[in-house]
């Protein structure tokens, strides 16, 4: 065997590794475990407004995952959201984000695909309301909502702030949870927060109230990389996705994402001025005290383990559910690699009435400088439902 053909296999393998090993890392951009699972084997229930969705084995086992898929399968299925068939694809497999991927990252993504542990797994994936389970219905959809056309370069703007335009809005599919949707389910605003599986994605813009205008770019990288900072921790779907994702990705993409969040426009007015009443003011200051000053300080400015509350973000959505099914249910934040405590915030659920969780609520949201509205015992109530299998 001649020493330019064994030069020739070795270049092609090295290739082929080097490929892999790049797809690995787009998959730790798209955060493909989060649904898929940590072996990509599938069976990950997703709750939503039409029924359950249940994310696809899409490991290369032939019988019951992508093995039967070519490279322009693949690709057409990420970037079209048409699989093999012409069976269309539902948004919960975020394609309107994936196209925006280069076909150079779709392609490295399907040699590293190619390289996982073939799983024998079959996965009931639609289990939505009819009419919503006929998957013809999602070519009106594409028609009103999906744009193919990927995301063009913004010459204004710097290097790292369209690599964040780039991540944010393609593999990283942010605007998935944290975009309002429309009754379709479609995207209909910029990263100003959604309601999804009980959790209040918050607001992403730079909004000081509700959003990230009192976060430093160094204060949005910390966050992913670590699930926590100064000004909060991560809990809820939003752990697992720094786990299983950004506090994985590179210094420098979390630079990038960081830098385009920053520059999103306030959205004005997910915040609101306080309309606390004051007899729950006074009762809440009471609770807050003997609940939570412990942890988070009477000055609502917490500790090293502990988030502040005061210009909390989170404490600040106009939406409540979040902070509600926290002091219920309680938390734990993530593990990582460079905060690998977890401090884990206690149910207060068995001990509060719906009324005084609302009151506590309703102080911390309109104390030590935040200003939002006021929350309700109803509200407490119906969330409470949906942790004890409401509706």
């Amino acid at each position: 065997m001649s020493r330019f053909f064994l030069s020739a296999i070795f270049v092609a393998l090295s290739t082929s590794a080097f490929a892999a090993d790049a797809g690995k890392y787009q998959a730790v951009l798209g955060d493909c475990a989060g649904c898929h699972g940590k072996d990509l084997s599938g069976g990950v229930t997703l709750m939503t407004p039409f029924g359950k969705l249940v994310a696809p084995n899409i490991t290369p086992d032939k019988d019951t995952g992508i093995g039967n898929y070519t490279a322009d399968d693949f690709r057409a299925a990420m970037k079209t959201g048409v699989a093999p068939g012409g069976k269309r694809l539902y948004p919960a497999m975020p394609y309107p984000y994936y196209a925006n991927m280069s076909d150079g990252d779709v392609a490295v993504l399907w040699s590293y695909l190619k390289t996982v542990k073939p799983v024998k797994n079959s996965v009931d994936i639609n289990q939505l309301h009819f009419p919503f389970n006929l998957r013809i219905v999602m070519a009106g959809w594409n028609a009103l909502f999906f744009d193919a056309k990927p995301q063009a370069l913004e010459p204004g703007k710097s290097a790292a702030w369209n690599r964040g335009a780039y991540l944010v809005n393609g593999a990283a599919h942010c605007g998935a949870c944290h975009s309002p949707k429309n009754m379709f389910g479609a995207d209909k605003g910029p990263l100003t927060g959604a309601v999804l599986a009980g959790w209040y994605a918050p607001d992403l813009t730079s909004d000081k109230n509700a959003g990230l205008g009192r976060w430093s770019t160094a204060d949005i990288a910390e966050y992913l990389q670590t699930g926590r900072n100064a000004h909060s921790i991560a809990s809820g779907p939003m752990a697992e996705a720094v786990e299983n994702s950004t506090s994985q990705m590179s210094d420098t993409d979390l630079n990038a994402v960081a830098v385009y969040l920053k520059d999103l426009p306030a959205s004005r007015g997910n915040g609101g001025a306080a309309t606390g009443v004051e007899t729950q003011m006074k009762a809440g200051k009471d609770g807050y005290d003997i609940n939570c000053a412990a942890c988070h300080g009477r000055d609502g400015k917490g500790n090293a383990l502990f988030p502040a509350l005061a210009g909390n973000p989170n404490v600040l959505q106009v939406r409540d559910d979040t902070i509600a099914r926290v002091v219920l249910a309680g938390t734990r934040a993530v593990s990582t690699a460079k905060a690998p405590t977890a401090p884990a915030m206690p149910s207060l659920g068995w001990k509060l009435s719906n009324q005084q969780a609302a009151d506590i609520l309703t102080y911390v949201r309109n104390t030590w400088g935040n200003a939002a509205p006021a929350v309700s015992a109803e509200t407490v109530e119906r969330v409470r439902g949906e942790l004890h299998g409401g509706s």
